[in-house]
């Protein structure tokens, strides 16, 4: 069964930081260009950072450059991502998700392959 799961979400201050983590089970997820997607209340699901299959290459949203950090690692079969310097802005439902055998940075919400059921981040100023 394919699952990809977050956690680390919570409840935190403005200037605080978190560690999020995604654990995939399932499918080989070294095949996988990884992405975090966002959601706030009334609003879209956007891009926060992508990642390659290697981990090598990332893309990060603007709104979140220099503060949100992406990795992986394929021999445990998870993404992370650390915020820091959290923003009230911040606060979303945030998601994981996979691309198959794509060999860039992926982060085009409709071609997702895998989803997460998402964990929720609260940012209070």
């Amino acid at each position: 069964q394919v699952q990809l799961v977050e956690s680390g979400g919570g409840a935190v201050q403005a200037g605080g930081s978190l560690r999020l983590s995604c654990a995939a089970s399932g499918f080989t997820f070294g095949n996988f260009a990884v992405a975090w997607f966002r959601q706030a209340p009334w609003k879209d699901c956007n891009v926060v950072a992508a990642l390659t299959k290697s981990g090598e290459t990332t893309v990060y949203a603007d709104s979140v450059k220099g503060r949100f950090t992406i990795s992986r690692d394929n021999a445990n079969n998870t993404m992370y991502r650390k915020m820091n310097s959290l923003k009230p802005e911040d606060t979303a439902v945030y998601y994981c998700a996979a691309k198959a055998w794509y060999n860039g940075p992926y982060y085009q919400e409709n071609g997702m392959d895998y989803w997460g059921k998402g964990t929720l981040v609260t940012v209070s100023s």
